[in-house]
């Protein structure tokens, strides 16, 4: 079996924190992937444009503005310029499918060294599934920990309740001194 050499253009590391998490699944933005290519994303678009049958929704999709809101906040950018039109998210299948769209000697390359890390991460979460499993039973817990805390706060504003309501006076029961 022949070994991978290790000859990738752009630091892994680079790569690999440019994969981000929408909808459940492991995509990467337009624009990070037109930085990879060493061109610049309207360029990246209209090749994509040219070609709209090789990318269904699962390979691609367009962000709403809630999750194009939401991933901006994680970056430190500025309010104003960059963006006019939320970007694209493409899968794994839409990032090896741009291998097809863009024919230059870099974006194969590239495409090579994104291919691998995607299965990288796949491996890694194949063989840490009894870690994913122990986060969902934590996740589980928080939830009933929550659905309890609530109960235990309803049950203090009705004893708060109860306390600011004014109570009839209470008949008292046993020996009265002046009964004898």
């Amino acid at each position: 079996m022949k070994k991978e050499q290790n000859t990738s253009l752009i630091p892994d590391e680079l790569v690999a924190n440019k994969i981000y998490l929408i909808r459940e699944q492991k995509v990467m933005l337009d624009s990070d992937l037109a930085e990879l290519y060493g061109v610049e994303t309207k360029v990246l678009n209209q090749a994509i444009n040219r070609n709209i049958e090789r990318f269904p929704e699962d390979f691609m999709f367009q962000l709403d503005q809630n999750e194009w809101s939401n991933l901006k906040s994680q970056f430190v950018t500025s309010s104003w310029g960059g963006r006019r039109k939320v970007p694209r998210a493409f899968s794994e299948y839409g990032v090896l499918m741009l291998s097809s769209v863009l024919n230059s000697t870099r974006a194969i390359q590239v495409n090579i060294q994104v291919m691998r890390i995607f299965a990288r991460f796949r491996k890694y979460l194949l063989d840490h599934n009894d870690l994913r499993t122990q986060i969902e039973e934590i996740r589980q817990q928080l939830h009933n920990n929550s659905k309890n805390m609530e109960v235990v706060f309803r049950y203090l504003d009705e004893l708060m309740e109860k306390k600011d309501t004014p109570q009839p006076p209470r008949k008292r029961i046993g020996f009265k001194s002046d009964d004898l």
